[in-house]
């Protein structure tokens, strides 16, 4: 087991399934060093033999096609891609104008948030609570958390883009960690502009390549990121097991 070990962590793109155990299995990194299947199968299997009861979600992070079939093998049924988008930079200019978060726009970020997500497992649901204690992390920094507002109507928040910059990976990447635009302002085209302000400001900071995360069947944002110049880099992927 020393080779492919099982995580029991929260990781902000794994959302749990209702009533189900987490599991997060990163096989790239020991199948660079010379894993085989057995090593996979023995890892799973002990860890169904530890925890025998309830249902549990895997997630098998950069996943290819041998680990997706020891996952089936053991009986475990696919239920969600989640991509990782990489680009370089710097990217096309926005023409957007916006400006850093403050805890004033804590509530107005919320509403655009919980309207624009109401369908995802994840960032639905988002509370004051959750942000301020996002906040709080070490990695925030609220000049990278841009905001738009219609300055065009009546003033109000009508997306953002917040970013997050990974210092530690080789090399390093400005995330964009969430962005959305508020339901009311769809189809002004402001999807591909409000990326594109996120990249800038990442570009700003010194950073040469963006990343983000997206759901694989999300075709309208995925056709978005593909004009903009981003491609697929991996496939973290969920599973489930009924038991």
């Amino acid at each position: 087991m020393t080779l492919a070990t099982l995580t029991f962590v929260d990781v902000r793109v794994d959302g749990p399934l209702d009533g189900a155990t987490r599991w997060v299995l990163d096989v790239a990194a020991p199948r660079a060093g010379g894993r085989d299947d057995t090593d996979l199968t023995d890892a799973l299997r002990s860890a169904l033999d530890s925890h025998p009861d309830g249902a549990v979600e895997l997630w098998i992070q950069e996943v290819d096609d041998a680990s997706d079939s020891v996952a089936t093998r053991i009986g475990f049924q696919q239920y969600r891609d989640l991509w990782q988008l990489r680009c370089t930079l710097p990217n096309t200019a926005s023409g957007l104008t916006t400006r850093a978060f403050t805890l004033d726009d804590l509530d107005d970020f919320i509403g655009v948030n919980n309207r624009a997500f109401h369908w995802h497992p994840e960032q639905s649901g988002l509370t004051r609570e959750k942000v301020l204690a996002t906040t709080e992390e070490p990695w925030f920094d609220a000049d990278g958390f841009r905001l738009l507002h219609d300055h065009d109507g009546d003033g109000r928040l009508i997306g953002f883009c917040w970013t997050k910059i990974h210092g530690d990976e080789a090399p390093p990447l400005g995330e964009i960690y969430v962005i959305a635009i508020d339901p009311s302002a769809h189809g002004r085209g402001l999807g591909k502009p409000m990326t594109l302000a996120g990249l800038e400001w990442l570009t700003a900071a010194g950073l040469e390549h963006g990343m983000l995360y997206v759901e694989s069947d999300n075709d309208p944002a995925n056709a978005t990121y593909a004009g903009i110049g981003f491609t697929r880099h991996h496939t973290n992927r969920a599973y489930r097991l009924d038991r």
